[in-house]
Parts: C-alpha cells; sequence; structure tokens
C-alpha cells in the first residue's frame, strides 16, 4: 500500500478551502485583540491600536472606566484575505530561493499553512470557552502572543524546509561562510546593542542600582575607597560575591566610563555565539544548522534582556557567565578539563547563582559518560566520574559556604538580602529549605502556577521547545525551581525580563543545540533532519524577538505609542540637555546626594549618594541624606519624579531644615533643583 504524503492532498479546491479556513481564523482572532485591550495590550500600545482600527474605518471610545473599540467586520476579512494571500504567495517564493529549485505547487503551501493556523484556532476555542472558566480566559489573556509566535514560525519554517530532501544546500555552505555569517551577525550585534545602551546612558535613562553602581565599584576600588559604592556602607561583597567586573580595570583606567562596561557586556553575550557555533556544529555536524542556532541564540528575547532589563538596567556582570558556561560546556563535552574548570571558576566571579547549574552539570557528565559507554558496550572512563562529583561537590560547598558563610560575614552577620525573596517559606536559607522540606504542598502550590507555566514557556518556545535536548534542560531544572518560588521574579511582567534567569540561558541554548543530534534511523534527507530542527529554533527565536523583545526587530521599538518607542528612549531630550548646566554647579570634591537615574552621572564626585525615600544605611536608616551631603540634586522631569517635588516646600530638607540648605539658581529651565548646603 503506497503510503499518502500531505501533497496528495493538495488541490485548487483544497486550497480555496485552505484560504476559506486562514482567512476565517485571521478574522475572528483580529475581532476578538482588537476589540479587547487587554489582548492589543500584547502587541501594540493603545495609540497604535486606536490608529489601525479608526484606519479601519472602526470605532474608538473612552469611557470613564473602559475603552469601547468597534471593528467594521468587512475591513477585517479584507485584510485577512490580503494576508492570507501575501504568506502564501512568499512561501512559495522562500522555498524556491532558498532550495534552488521549485518545489511545491500554491495549493501545497495553502495546505501547509492553513494547518498552521491550528494555534491560532486552539488560542479562539480557549478565549471562548474562558466566558465560562476564568482560569481558560487568563491562561489565554497570557500566552496569545505565544500563539501568534507559533502560527508566524510555522509559516516560515514551512516556507524554506517544504520538500527540502537534498544535502545541496548543505554542501553550498562552507565552514569558511560559515564564520562569516557568525562574525557578521555578532559584529550587529554589538553595534545595535552598544547603541542603544550608549542612547539610555546618554539620554538619562539608566539608574544606579544594579547597574551604573558597578562602574563605581571600579572607580572607587582604583581610587582608595574599597571594592564599594555609597548605596548602603560596606563592601559590595555583603551583596553578592560578584568579582568579574574587576578584570575590567586596566581598560578602566585608560577609559573611565560606564559606557566602557556597556560595550565590554554587549560584547561578552555576542562571543557567546562562537561556543554555541561548535556545539551546535558538533551536535548536527552540520555548517548549516550551527549557523542558524548561531542567530537563534542572537535573537533569542531573554538574551536581549540581560543587556537591556525590563526596567532598563542595562549592566550586571552576571551576563558575562552566559558565554563562560557556554565555554565550559563544550570544554565538558570535549573533556578538556583544565579549559573546563578555568570557565567554571570565571563564572562562579561572575554570581554565586552559577554554582546553581554547575552542580548538576557535574551530575550530567557522570551519566553521560555512564550512558555512552552503555551504547558503545564500552568501559566508563573513571576519571569522568572522578571530576564529574567533583564538579557537584565543589559547587554546592561553595554554594553553601557563600550563602551561610561568605555574605553574612561582610553583612556584620545579618542573613543574605535575596532570603526575602523567599519570605513565603521563612525569614533565612535553613527556615526556607526546611519548610520546603517540610511543607510538600506548599512547595507544589508555588510551583504549579500559571506564572511557572508562563515563565517555562517563555524561556523554552523561543529556541522551538527542545525537549529533545531533555537531559541538558534537567541541568537547569534547580534554578528555574529556584526561579518560580522568587517573589520578585514571579511579579509582572512574569518571564525573562531582568537578570534573575542569566544562568539558565547557557543551558537553554545547550539544550537547543543537543537537539539537532541525529535520532537512530534518522538521515540527514527526512524532514527532521538537523538543518530542518535549526530552521524551526531559528523562525521560533525570530518571531519572539519580534513580539517581546525591546529591540529594533520588535514591534515594540517602532510604536510610537510604547514606552520603549526609540524616540522616547534612545534620543537625548531637553531634560539630558539641561543636565549638562546642573554638573557645571557641583564640583567633583564633593558629596553630592541626587534621584536616581542623576545619581548614575555623579559617581565620580567624591561621594555619591542616593536621594530617595528608600532608608539607607548610610543615613542609619533614617529618612535623611547623609550628614555629610553637600550637594543635593532632584530630577523633576523624570518619569518617577514628576509631580513629586514640583512644589519645592514638597522637598523633604527644605521641610525640615530650611535654614541648613539653599536653593541655586535655576539653570535649567525647571528641569532640575540643586540644593546646597549653607
Amino acid at each position: 500500500m503506497t503510503r499518502r504524503t500531505l501533497s496528495d492532498f493538495a488541490s485548487p479546491t483544497t486550497a480555496l478551502l485552505c484560504i476559506f479556513v486562514q482567512v476565517l481564523v485571521l478574522t475572528v482572532f483580529g475581532l476578538f485583540v482588537s476589540e479587547n485591550e487587554i489582548l492589543s495590550s500584547a502587541f501594540v500600545s493603545s495609540y497604535l491600536r486606536d490608529l489601525l482600527v479608526e484606519s479601519l474605518g472602526g470605532t474608538v471610545r473612552h469611557l470613564p472606566d473602559r475603552t469601547v473599540v468597534s471593528t467594521p467586520l468587512p475591513s477585517l476579512i479584507l485584510c485577512a484575505v490580503g494576508l492570507t494571500l501575501i504568506v502564501n504567495c512568499l512561501a512559495g517564493g522562500f522555498n524556491r530561493f532558498l532550495i534552488g529549485k521549485k518545489n511545491g505547487r500554491f495549493s501545497e503551501f495553502c495546505l501547509i499553512n492553513a494547518l498552521w493556523t491550528i494555534p491560532l484556532a486552539s488560542w479562539i476555542c480557549m478565549w471562548i470557552l474562558g466566558q465560562f472558566i476564568p482560569s481558560s480566559i487568563l491562561f489565554a489573556a497570557g500566552t496569545v502572543n505565544l500563539f501568534v509566535a507559533t502560527t508566524c514560525a510555522g509559516w516560515f519554517y514551512s516556507s524554506v524546509t517544504w520538500k527540502h530532501t537534498s544535502t545541496e544546500t548543505e554542501k553550498k555552505t562552507s565552514s569558511k561562510r560559515a564564520w562569516l555569517i557568525v562574525s557578521l551577525g555578532m559584529t550587529t550585534f554589538v553595534f545595535i546593542f552598544t547603541a542603544l545602551n550608549w542612547g539610555l546612558w546618554f539620554n538619562l535613562r539608566i539608574p544606579h542600582g544594579d547597574s551604573v553602581m558597578y562602574e563605581e565599584h571600579l572607580w572607587n576600588f582604583t581610587h582608595g575607597k574599597g571594592f564599594r559604592s555609597y548605596l548602603d556602607q560596606g563592601l559590595f561583597l555583603g551583596e553578592h560575591i560578584q568579582v568579574i567586573h574587576l578584570l575590567l580595570i586596566p581598560l578602566h583606567w585608560l577609559w573611565s566610563s560606564h559606557l566602557l562596561l556597556e560595550l565590554c557586556e554587549t560584547l561578552a553575550l555576542a562571543l557567546g555565539a562562537i561556543p554555541t557555533f561548535l556545539i551546535a556544529r558538533r551536535y548536527s555536524k552540520s555548517d548549516t544548522a550551527a549557523t542558524l542556532l548561531v542567530c537563534a541564540y542572537l535573537f533569542y528575547f531573554p538574551l536581549h534582556y540581560l543587556d537591556i532589563a525590563a526596567d532598563l538596567k542595562t549592566f550586571r556582570p552576571i551576563s558575562f557567565g552566559v558565554p563562560l558556561m557556554l565555554w565550559a560546556i563544550n570544554a565538558l563535552e570535549q573533556k578538556r578539563w583544565k579549559q573546563m574548570v578555568v570557565a567554571f571558576l570565571l563564572a562562579l566571579a561572575c554570581k554565586e547563582d552559577y554554582a546553581i547549574v554547575i552542580a548538576p552539570l557535574g551530575l550530567w557528565a557522570m551519566w553521560n559518560e555512564w550512558s555512552n559507554s552503555r551504547k558503545k558496550s564500552a568501559q566508563a572512563e573513571k576519571k569522568t566520574y572522578w571530576i564529574g562529583i567533583s564538579i557537584a561537590c565543589i559547587a554546592t560547598a561553595y554554594l553553601l559556604f557563600v550563602v551561610k558563610i561568605g555574605i553574612p560575614w561582610f553583612r556584620s552577620g545579618e542573613t543574605v538580602h535575596y532570603a526575602r525573596y523567599f519570605e513565603e517559606f521563612g525569614r533565612t536559607p535553613t527556615e526556607i529549605v526546611v519548610t520546603m522540606i517540610t511543607s510538600p504542598q506548599l512547595l507544589f502550590g508555588k510551583l504549579v502556577t500559571f506564572g511557572s507555566i508562563l515563565y517555562f514557556l517563555r524561556v523554552l518556545f523561543p529556541v522551538g521547545m527542545p525537549l529533545r535536548g531533555w537531559s541538558q534542560l534537567l541541568v537547569g531544572a534547580p534554578l528555574f525551581v529556584l526561579l518560580c518560588l522568587n517573589t520578585i521574579a514571579m511579579q509582572p511582567p512574569i518571564g525573562p525580563y531582568h537578570h534573575f534567569h542569566a544562568p539558565l540561558v547557557p543551558i537553554v541554548i545547550w539544550a537547543a543545540c543537543a537537539s539537532l543530534s541525529h535520532s537512530n534511523g534518522v538521515s540527514k534527507t527526512e524532514t527532521s533532519s538537523p538543518r530542518n530542527r535549526a530552521w524551526w529554533i531559528f523562525s521560533c527565536a525570530l518571531f519572539t524577538s519580534i513580539l517581546f523583545s525591546y529591540s529594533p526587530l520588535s514591534i515594540r521599538f517602532w510604536d510610537p505609542g510604547h514606552e520603549m518607542y526609540w524616540r522616547n528612549q534612545y534620543v537625548m531630550d531637553e531634560r539630558a540637555k539641561q543636565f549638562k548646566n546642573v554638573i557645571e554647579q557641583i564640583p567633583v570634591t564633593s558629596r553630592v546626594a541626587s534621584t536616581d537615574y542623576v545619581h548614575s552621572r555623579l559617581t565620580h564626585h567624591e561621594r555619591s549618594y542616593d536621594y530617595s525615600d528608600y532608608p539607607r544605611a548610610v543615613a542609619n536608616y533614617e529618612d535623611k541624606v547623609p550628614d555629610d551631603t553637600e550637594y543635593i540634586v532632584i530630577d523633576h522631569r523624570h518619569k518617577h519624579s514628576v509631580g513629586k517635588y514640583d512644589d519645592l516646600q514638597m522637598i523633604r530638607e527644605l521641610q525640615e531644615a530650611h535654614d541648613q540648605w539653599e536653593v541655586l539658581s535655576d539653570r535649567t529651565n525647571g528641569y532640575f533643583t540643586i540644593l546646597k548646603r549653607r
């Protein structure tokens, strides 16, 4: 009996039916999204949504309690028809361009693209079901952009892989050409993200805490003030055992600027593409697949948020651990033990969190050696066993030492500050662990939540859900569990938008590389070839980047109504231009307190204090600035300051100690206020 393929069902009649299905699904989906503010906000701002609806002839009424949107059905149907025809026609064009010959009829692409609308149809059913089951509507609202990304990635994937049954394309991609593409991708990444980071810096958009304070560490360290910032008393080692950025001191002597740190971090993240290529090529035995994996790595939106976080914190030393861990994994798989140890030690210097993935990585090395020896009917190498168990034990011991002894020693015996991230389980690390063990029902209730599922999908789907690399993913399981229990990481927007997920990134990329390996009995010529799987990973990374990232590839970057619109964030506005008039009035030898974002520009003064309502140790935890403060700079126009200090009499010092402070004449057209101690 002859096995029937999808092409056997393709015909002109089938094409018309498939086009009808696509138009129907797209129309209903567009109707739901355009008329619901929560759903539309997952894609565009309210401003752009209103503009699009009105351009289609619809109406938008902003009532006191809600916004009523009415989108005309004929216009939506017309848009759906146009999009359907474009997608189906482009599919054939892409396929012919990449494969080099005509590989499919129009009716075939209509059929396969209609099948890729199933995710959208499933979402529609879930949304309708949500009218009766509230939990369903909550999940549908949180995952709407993931369902769209699935359909778009499927359309693109089918257009570049349909009927790819030869290795002609593989032969065209030489190793030299592959490295050229990798180098071009890395260079583009560095150029774009360095430009964005520097734009935020010049536009006074970067906060001091957890960002510019690391440059202050270098400045203070090289000027005899210790490895610290003046946010709080004591050395920074009382916060984290995080010293990797001290290696930048030779460069910092030549260029003492936070811009240097931004450049180095972006360059480090980009360099992770090199070990990614080596690992992917080893698993896939294909330069093409490895190159696509590198592109997916550079498009991976959780990686972007390590460079520019959701709260615009642009520099954290933990990011340097991503390429270091990838190099360590590459060395481990090749049993280059010295290189692996050096990379592990440097990764631990990025932050103690890396011990949480290094320990299970040692166990993985043992399991992998045993598994390979069974497949080859050979004796396992005992050296690998000993190295694996040593890695696991040393990393675990290091983490315990840091959390229980190292950091508390620099905090005068106080427990680590991030214990409060798990406050529902206890106040100290010991209490937290005991509660987790003795109260499994509480642990289970915190783990199995909508937020955990959403986090899981947003981390894995951008690399195509690489479940084939299940053993690699298990290495990251302990860290993922902690992320799900972390109250800060689970705050909206839920997902990899800050920095907590940094040690998870190299593990996920490694799993994606491992998913390219050949299955037993599956040849390169079949649809599940490494090349095709790499195209799927690339497609998912590309479209999730468009929908989730802040990069120029994303919709948000170009949305004039979105907070991350490029003109709002990266182009110097009048506030940033006026700041030069502030700097001119404050001697570098003075001790100055300032509001955040302004604080970032004053770290090279004698001392730079934080001016906020947050109680600081440097002010004895009292609601005041430190007693030795000589100047206070207040920003009136940043979003966190607007309206807070409009009336000068609202300023704390002028209320409580007006005889000690004078207000300097305004040279900034009302953008800033400077107080000088009398």
